[in-house]
């Protein structure tokens, strides 16, 4: 779903903006190979797909983390990374990755996963790119021990960068990870408010074209309320930019089973077409064993968009009651903003006063005292909200404290479900309509 203004007819949001209005959810895969011959051969692969694509590239762990000189002494000694350096190889060797592939009707996105990413946005704008994703919250405490109040200061910096890019005739595009702070166990009204908040910062920082995120937890009911959440609060206070939601497949312990597997992803794909999603970020059949092949991936982003496509000609559905997400994650906006009229320095005081605070994170600026419970039907609950202002809201007594047991087994809650539903309908996998 697009937001505030139209979109605008360039760019990553662009695109994004007119498969939306063609009826198209937009399907994208998690890619990057640290050789560019394949990381070219991943983005055709991506682009020649059945489906609407965009396409990723995805950095290794070394430039994500600032080690830019072993990255580049992997790259001259030809040694594998977990992804593409692009700092490392230059802006020459990155436009020729992208020579041919890379235009309007195929825009391309990096990602990567750092706190202090100048280095990484100064590279892409460079080879010609001008979308990627994080933020300063949600690149910072799941990824890094860097003091939060240094990554607001970095994306502030790189905010700027990218936005300047506006001046070239661009429109670039910045993807705010808050949605999926710690990929499980985090209750739906954490991460729509941290998404939103990113989006609010990102803003401030010069972008008009944002994308908001959000990633499946284990119930679809629950997820269909919170992206209806997330969707709502943004139109409310985003109403002057572009912007869309982005579904991410669910980021926790993956089915083992490729059935079970591929009745996650289908359940991804229908929670982006019932809430209005406008893109979905796949995860592939082997993610419980290896890295994926390109075939691997360019499967999955065929049978989502498959899926999306029979969800849209099925039998209209009954929009899931409000469950209480909206009221939660508004209140928690709202605090936070109230602590400070600049955005960035409003999330530094909120970690520091435990008005954000997330479940079992471990960052030092993060307060640690929320906990969170998974009930049999995979719905997220506060165990505790700590010192966040929806203590009043949290149903007291029904979700008490995970002990370590029961912790793993939240964990695995969801490849233990899947799995079991790929078994007892092992011909239907692909096809049944999850509970």
């Amino acid at each position: 779903m697009s937001g505030g203004r139209t979109g605008s007819a360039t760019g990553f949001g662009g695109f994004v903006a007119r498969a939306a209005a063609a009826g198209d959810l937009v399907v994208q895969p998690r890619m990057g190979m640290s050789d560019p011959g394949a990381m070219r051969a991943g983005l055709l692969a991506t682009r020649r797909a059945a489906a609407a694509t965009v396409g990723t590239i995805t950095l290794d762990s070394y430039t994500r983390t600032g080690e830019i000189a072993a990255a580049r002494r992997a790259v001259a000694e030809g040694v594998g990374l977990n992804g593409y350096p692009i700092v490392s190889h230059g802006p020459e060797v990155t436009r020729t990755v992208l020579s041919g592939i890379a235009d309007a009707g195929f825009p391309v996105q990096v990602r990567h996963g750092s706190a202090r990413p100048e280095a990484i946005f100064s590279a892409l704008l460079a080879a010609g790119l001008d979308a990627t994703e994080g933020g300063p919250v949600s690149y910072c405490l799941p990824y890094s021990r860097a003091p939060l109040h240094e990554a607001v200061a970095s994306w502030e910096r790189c905010c700027e960068l990218l936005a300047a890019a506006r001046d070239t005739g661009r429109e670039p595009h910045l993807e705010t990870f808050g949605g999926c702070m710690m990929g499980q166990l985090c209750p739906p009204s954490l991460l729509v408010a941290i998404s939103v908040l990113e989006g609010l910062f990102f803003r401030q920082h010069g972008l008009r074209s944002i994308s908001l995120s959000y990633a499946q937890q284990a119930n679809l009911r629950q997820d269909e309320d919170a992206v209806a959440a997330l969707t709502r609060i943004a139109g409310e206070l985003l109403p002057d930019i572009d912007w869309h939601v982005v579904v991410y497949a669910y980021m926790g312990v993956y089915p083992q089973s490729p059935g079970g597997a591929q009745l996650l992803l289908d359940e991804a794909a229908r929670l982006s077409v019932r809430t209005g999603a406008a893109r979905l970020i796949v995860k592939t059949t082997a993610e419980a064993h290896r890295i994926p092949t390109v075939g691997e991936n360019v499967r999955a982003l065929e049978t989502a968009a498959a899926v999306a496509a029979e969800e849209r000609r099925g039998a209209a559905y009954a929009r899931v009651p409000d469950s209480g997400v909206y009221e939660e994650a508004r209140l928690l906006v709202e605090a936070v903003l109230e602590l400070d009229t600049d955005v960035g320095r409003a999330l530094v005081r909120a970690f520091a006063k435990g008005y954000l605070d997330v479940p079992y994170c471990l960052h030092p600026d993060n307060a640690g005292r929320s906990r969170s419970r998974l009930d049999d039907r995979g719905r997220l609950h506060w165990a505790g909200a700590g010192s966040m202002p929806i203590a009043g809201l949290v149903e007291k007594g029904r979700a008490p404290m995970l002990r370590s047991a029961e912790l793993l087994g939240a964990l695995n809650y969801v490849q233990r479900t899947f799995d079991q539903r790929a078994f007892e309908s092992p011909v239907g996998a692909a096809t049944a309509v999850p509970r």
